[in-house]
């Protein structure tokens, strides 16, 4: 005999989510790039740490909300991928501005630094440091020396442009990297909230049928 269907599913599972993992990721990769390469004074270094933030946080909402309206869970995943879209901008044209290279899709250090699962932000440091000194994997890196201090709390926009050495782009470039991952995979997981809720409905289609089955069996 088949179970009864559950009124509230099972939800808030968001820490398994793959899209989850790579979004948290990538806002403690922006909030270290952020403090080392844009003054805090700027506005920018809070719209990008409050968009990463973003991510992350309506990943989780939406999964939360997903056991009493998958419409929401659709709304808020959607929300996420837009604010990650948004901190891809704005690396963008922190390259842009720097005149520093945007890499393309095929350059072969995007694929190394995604072969290599980076799981915390120091596992993406200890790659962009390896990428600078070794000069990457496809010989395109940058030149050899030891990495800039971090700039203190009153360092201008100023200082950080002058910074002799592409750690600036290599760290921009592999977080845009990282966001790509992350976008994918929402792109996916929105496709598939969405075939859901179009096959199944939501919480009042769910509770219609659930009342109907208890009449049935009454």
């Amino acid at each position: 005999m088949d179970e009864p269907e559950p009124l509230i599913p099972k939800h808030g599972g968001y820490r398994k989510l793959k899209s989850f993992q790579v979004a948290q990721l990538v806002y403690d990769v922006t909030v270290r790039f952020c403090d080392r390469y844009i003054s805090k004074r700027s506005r920018t270094h809070d719209q990008m740490v409050q968009a990463a933030r973003s991510g992350v946080q309506n990943i989780a909402e939406g999964s939360q909300a997903s056991g009493t309206s998958k419409k929401m869970e659709l709304k808020l995943t959607n929300v996420a991928r837009a604010s990650l879209e948004e901190l891809r901008l704005d690396y963008e044209d922190f390259l842009r501005h720097r005149g520093l290279p945007l890499w393309s899709k095929e350059d072969p250090r995007r694929q190394d630094l995604i072969n290599r699962r980076p799981q915390t932000a120091e596992d993406v440091v200890q790659w962009v440091r390896a990428v600078h000194d070794q000069g990457g994997p496809g010989g395109q890196g940058g030149r050899r020396g030891p990495e800039p201090p971090e700039p203190s709390p009153d360092s201008s926009t100023k200082s950080t442009l002058s910074t002799p050495s592409t750690y600036p782009e290599i760290a921009a470039n592999a977080a845009l990297t990282l966001l790509a991952v992350a976008t994918a995979l929402l792109r996916r997981q929105i496709d598939a909230q969405a075939a859901a809720f179009e096959k199944d409905g939501g919480f009042t289609e769910r509770l219609y049928r659930t009342r109907h089955d208890r009449r049935r069996g009454a």
